[in-house]
């Protein structure tokens, strides 16, 4: 599956694509830090949670549950808000 890596996590991937697989959103981001380590810690929580300032759309839509079932042919957009004063 393709998966779009927002600028702020770029530093573990060295890119704005790459590809990982699983049969749910919380198996590809396994399989990403599998591929990239460190960079699920950036994504989720010691709650088994998506962290707040994380966002992950599926095919445009967006999805909290790591359960979340995917499919090889979808696209994850990965997004990290960002903050400042």
């Amino acid at each position: 599956m393709k998966v779009l890596i927002p600028s702020a996590l770029r530093s573990y991937t060295e890119q704005g694509k790459v590809s990982a697989s699983g049969a749910t959103l919380g198996a590809v981001l396994v399989d990403l830090d599998r591929l990239y380590p460190g960079i699920r810690f950036r994504m989720i929580d010691e709650q088994e949670q998506i962290r707040r300032h994380i966002r992950c759309f599926v095919n445009g839509v967006q999805v909290r549950d790591l359960a979340q079932p995917l499919a090889a042919s979808d696209e994850l957009v990965i997004v990290q808000a960002l903050s400042g004063g």
